[in-house]
C-alpha cells in the first residue's frame, strides 16, 4: 500500500523560516534510511501559503484566491510519499522522524487509493487509462493495449541474473546468424522472451523468431509457447543498448503502481523498423496482463 505522510504547517513554516543545518542533517539521514528500505517514492517540503493559490469551483466558474491563507493548522508544510506493508509499518517509520519543527506538531497519516478500491465502477479501460498516463509521468512512452495472438518462439536460451544480464546482447550475436533461416519461421520479426523469472531476479532470456512447429529446429535450440494474452505495449524510441533501464523503468515503477494485474514474463519485439547497424527503430516491449 501506499501512503501519504503529511506535515502540517505552523506559524514559522507559514512565516518562511528556514529549518536548521542540523535538522537538515537529521531529515537526510532519516531520508536515506527510508531510500535503503525501499520505502520512499517521494517527498517534498513546499514554500509558505503566500507564494501559493487555490481555485475555487462553483459549477462553471472559476475563482482564483491568492496566498497566504489563515488556516495555519489546516495549512501542508511538507509531504512524503511512502510504500509500505500496512498502517503500523508507517506508523512505526514515522516514530523515527525527527521533528520536523522546533514546536509541538502533529504529522498525518493518509492512504493513497489503489485501483481495487474503486470497485466495479473503475472498468478494464479506465484502469488501463490511468495507467498509460501513469506511464507518461514516468518518462516512458504511453502504452498501447493489445489482445496478442498465441505465439511459438524458438532460438538460443541462457539463464541470466540482474548482474550477468549484460550479457544478453552476446546471445544475440550468436543468433543473429539464424535469422531467416530457422526452419518453420514465420514473419521477420525476432523475440527476446524473459521467462522462467524467479525471485533475485533470476530468469532464463530467449532470443528467437515465431515459428510454426519444432520439429527440425537447430540443435541447442529452445523454445517457449506464449498464450493468447492481453499486453500493455511499450515502444523503445531511444537506442537498444538503453532497453534494460526503460525495462527496469517499467517493472520497478511502473508495474507497482499502474492498478494491473502483470505476469513475470515480458517480450522485447524487433519489429521490420529494427536497424541493428544503429540499434535505433522498431522496439516494443510487451508486458503480459493477468486476466
Amino acid at each position: 500500500m501506499k501512503v501519504m505522510v503529511i506535515i502540517k504547517a505552523t506559524q514559522d513554516s507559514e512565516a518562511g523560516v528556514m529549518p536548521s543545518e542540523q535538522l537538515l542533517a537529521a531529515m537526510g539521514q532519516y531520508n536515506e534510511e527510508l531510500a535503503r528500505a525501499g520505502i520512499m517514492l517521494a517527498g517534498e517540503g513546499l514554500h509558505p501559503s503566500s507564494k501559493g493559490a487555490r481555485v475555487r469551483f462553483e459549477g462553471q466558474n472559476r475563482a482564483v484566491i491568492d496566498g497566504p491563507f489563515a488556516e495555519t493548522k489546516e495549512l501542508i508544510a511538507g509531504f512524503w510519499l511512502w510504500r509500505v506493508n500496512s498502517l503500523l509499518e508507517a506508523i512505526d517509520w514515522l516514530k523515527r522522524c525527527p521533528n520536523p519543527h522546533l514546536e509541538t506538531c502533529e504529522v498525518e497519516i493518509r492512504q493513497v487509493f489503489s485501483a481495487e478500491d474503486f470497485g466495479a465502477e473503475f472498468t478494464p479501460e479506465l484502469r488501463e487509462q490511468e495507467a498509460a498516463v501513469l506511464a507518461k509521468t514516468l518518462g516512458l512512452e504511453m502504452p498501447r493495449f493489445e489482445d496478442g495472438e498465441e505465439l511459438l518462439i524458438a532460438g538460443l536460451n541462457e539463464r541470466y541474473t540482474f548482474e550477468t544480464r549484460v550479457n544478453i546482447p552476446a546471445q544475440w550475436e550468436k543468433f543473429c546468424p539464424h535469422l531467416g533461416q530457422v526452419p518453420g519461421q514465420v514473419g521477420q520479426m525476432s523475440y527476446g522472451v524473459s521467462w522462467n523469472c524467479e525471485p533475485k531476479c533470476s530468469f532464463d532470456y530467449l532470443s528467437g523468431v515465431e515459428v510454426s512447429d519444432t520439429a527440425q529446429l537447430p540443435a541447442g535450440f529452445t523454445h517457449v509457447r506464449l498464450p493468447a494474452q492481453r499486453y500493455a505495449v511499450f515502444t523503445h524510441p531511444l537506442h537498444v543498448s538503453k532497453l534494460p533501464a526503460t525495462i527496469d523503468t517499467i517493472w520497478r515503477k511502473w508495474v507497482p503502481d499502474c492498478g494491473l494485474a502483470c505476469a513475470e514474463d515480458c517480450v522485447e519485439r524487433y519489429t521490420a523498423e529494427f536497424n541493428p547497424n544503429t540499434g535505433m527503430g522498431g522496439m516494443e516491449i510487451w508486458v503480459p496482463l493477468k486476466q
